[in-house]
């Protein structure tokens, strides 16, 4: 009888943890689980410092690479150059390293006076594949135990890069394949690759007329599903395209992102766009347009196209994407950060806070936005059309790549080591 109360008392402890283990979710690739910068987790603390909820701080080889950490169960994975190499390191959840293994080498050690190196792009997985890919244009596959599944050099395969400051954009993991974008000055490619096997399924060019610097792009390509339909975005070049998944073909064309006179040749776009079911948000650069469409569009989607949802003329981030959360469109310039509704591109606020590069995208989890620059500066902000700066945080290293959430814990990874941030450092 004992034992038949011992075994009911675990049964329903077993019904009591089994949602909160539910809940913990893995952060698979640079924008979140579903490539939007937004975590489902609750319990991520608002206030850290060098001494405060700090689970633990793990150094790794320092460098200014802008990759986020991807995690998928207790594995934390991210790429790093190390001395004149390129390698990855698999970090258990508790901040032990787990393996690291080479995957090229560098070709230059860093970009725009430190502003990244050649891990800029961000791993993926889907817990059996990892994917990295390096700015010499190393693409490797691992397994979850650090073997080589398959590799090679996109540069050999599709042409030399040419890109001022570096190959950076991110391959987009879904399914079974790997899409790849190519938009330097040596050629303009949409790129379907089989995952497992790294081979190429598909490729189709993406034309441009843009000149000089316009003709590079660092944005990393997203899905936008509307319905039944899903297709993939490419921002760049002076336009933003969606592609059939299929075959690559192009499905819409939005045109005159470009402002032409003194931009007209290095209106260069590294800010990715974000979606919504209901609309696309495109970023230009430098602080100017910024627009958004509704789903339905086909062929060319010109200025004021009845798919056109709104169009501001100001408050593009250069860098760090858009977050769309619970209606709210949140933009993360240098020193300023925006507020406006997603669906109207009205502003509801705009703060200034000091003026150090901001280049991480904002992410949104709990109810909280959290945004930051690159000395260590990081703000989180209540969610909603009120500015409520609930606190101001800062720790001892640079940051440009973007916090991930995974298991309760909020991820950052800086120059010089990988923070793990929990409530009471738990």
């Amino acid at each position: 009888m004992r034992n038949a109360n011992v075994n009911r008392i675990l049964a329903c402890f077993a019904v009591i943890v089994l949602p909160l283990a539910v809940r913990a979710e893995n952060w698979p690739q640079w924008r979140g689980p579903d490539n939007n910068g937004i975590s489902h987790e609750k319990g991520i603390p608002a206030k850290w410092d060098e001494k405060t909820n700090i689970a633990w701080r793990l150094p790794i080889p320092k460098g200014n690479a802008g990759s986020t950490p991807v995690i998928w169960g207790d594995k934390i994975f991210l790429t790093c150059v190390d001395g004149k190499d390129l390698v990855v390191l698999c970090v258990k959840t508790d901040g032990s390293i787990l393996w690291k293994k080479q995957a090229g080498t560098a070709v230059k050690s860093v970009y725009m006076g430190g502003e990244g190196n050649d891990a800029g792009a961000s791993p993926s997985t889907d817990g059996k594949h990892l994917i990295v890919f390096f700015g010499s244009g190393e693409l490797s596959c691992f397994d979850m135990d650090g073997n080589h599944v398959w590799e090679k050099n996109i540069q050999k395969e599709y042409g030399k890069f040419s890109i001022q400051h570096g190959m950076h954009n991110t391959p987009l993991l879904h399914q079974d394949r790997l899409y790849l974008v190519l938009l330097t000055n040596s050629g303009h490619w949409v790129i379907a690759l089989d995952k497992a096997t790294g081979k190429e399924i598909w490729k189709h060019p993406r034309p441009s007329d843009a000149e000089g610097e316009s003709r590079e792009a660092y944005s990393s390509p997203i899905l936008w599903t509307t319905g039944k339909d899903t297709c993939l975005v490419v921002h760049g070049c002076d336009y933003t395209t969606g592609h059939s998944l299929k075959d690559g073909a192009e499905l819409w064309r939005l045109t005159g992102i470009n402002p032409g006179s003194s931009n007209k040749r290095n209106h260069r776009l590294i800010s990715t766009p974000v979606a919504s079911s209901e609309e696309l948000v495109v970023p230009t650069a430098r602080g100017l347009e910024m627009r958004a469409i509704k789903p339905g569009g086909k062929g060319e989607i010109p200025i004021g196209s009845p798919f056109q949802l709104w169009r501001n003329m100001k408050g593009a981030p250069d860098v760090a994407s858009p977050l769309i959360y619970e209606g709210i469109l949140y933009l993360s310039r240098d020193d300023q950060f925006h507020c406006w509704d997603a669906l109207t591109g009205k502003e509801f606020y705009t703060v200034r806070r000091h003026a150090d590069k901001g280049r991480s995208s904002p992410i949104a989890v709990d109810g909280k936005v959290i945004t930051n620059a690159r000395d260590g500066t990081f703000w989180v902000i209540k969610a909603g059309p009120k500015y409520d700066l609930l606190a101001e945080n800062q720790l001892d290293d640079n940051f440009t790549a973007s916090p991930a959430v995974s298991g309760g814990r909020l991820y950052l990874r800086g120059f010089k080591s990988l923070y793990a941030i929990a409530d009471k450092g738990k």
